[in-house]
């Protein structure tokens, strides 16, 4: 069947996350370490560590949710668990206000948004609006914790993308950075997978992405080569 519509995971695939998320990190060890002296000794990495501390326990959670229980944890290091609601709303400001889209992102979505219907879909909180995406030609948005919609890998998940593409699964192209996530569930609901592999890491045991590309740029190329097949 023809490609007529292609899906893009946001985090680390359109957005570049990690320098805001950093920056957003840094702002909240200075207000600690204003606030309470006994956080000169905390480090960045022990906060950053603090996400990974908690995930497994939230990972069904909105990430808003995850990212506020991590900062908990980060604060109760110095007794400032009563300053959460400040501090994450400080950390939030900082996270939006830094975060862009990768170099590759806007030129291939301009090209791309002329031949095919693009959809937005995430299981995190980077919304269209506030991370440089806005007119980028979205004809559809896709959000995890959003009308009840659960977060992938869930099958319910890529039902709601489908159900807003409007168009059978073997149409549709996802394209994401995560294996699990964005290509193995993305394949089981029976859409094409692309795995957008920026860092050139291995490919896991049995992950058979429909293609696999190293930067968006690739992409148009890989898309052309399907509506060509017979």
């Amino acid at each position: 069947m023809d490609i007529r519509t292609v899906v893009f995971d946001a985090d680390e695939t359109l957005v570049d996350l990690r320098p805001a998320v950093t920056a957003g990190l840094v702002a909240v060890l200075a207000e600690m370490r204003r606030l309470a002296p006994a956080a000169q000794d905390v480090t960045l990495a022990e906060i950053e560590g603090d996400w990974d501390a908690v995930f497994a326990e939230h990972a069904a959670a909105p990430v808003t949710e995850i990212r506020r229980a991590a900062l908990s944890r980060s604060l109760a290091r110095v007794g400032l668990t009563a300053e959460l609601d400040p501090i994450a709303e400080l950390f939030f400001a900082r996270r939006f206000a830094l975060t862009r889209p990768f170099p590759d992102t806007l030129p291939v979505l301009g090209r791309l948004s002329r031949a095919y219907t693009l959809g937005f879909a995430t299981n995190g909180n980077s919304r269209v609006d506030r991370c440089g995406l806005a007119g980028a030609g979205f004809a559809f948005e896709v959000y995890a914790h959003l009308d009840g919609v659960p977060k992938k890998p869930s099958p319910a998940f890529y039902a709601a993308v489908l159900a807003a593409a409007g168009t059978p699964p073997a149409s549709v192209v996802h394209v994401g950075d995560s294996p699990a996530k964005d290509v193995a569930a993305a394949q089981a609901a029976g859409l094409r997978a692309v795995w957008l592999n920026r860092a050139g890491l291995p490919r896991p045991p049995n992950l058979r992405p429909d293609a696999e590309i190293h930067s968006l740029a690739d992409l148009p190329a890989v898309l052309h080569t399907w509506r060509r097949a017979p």
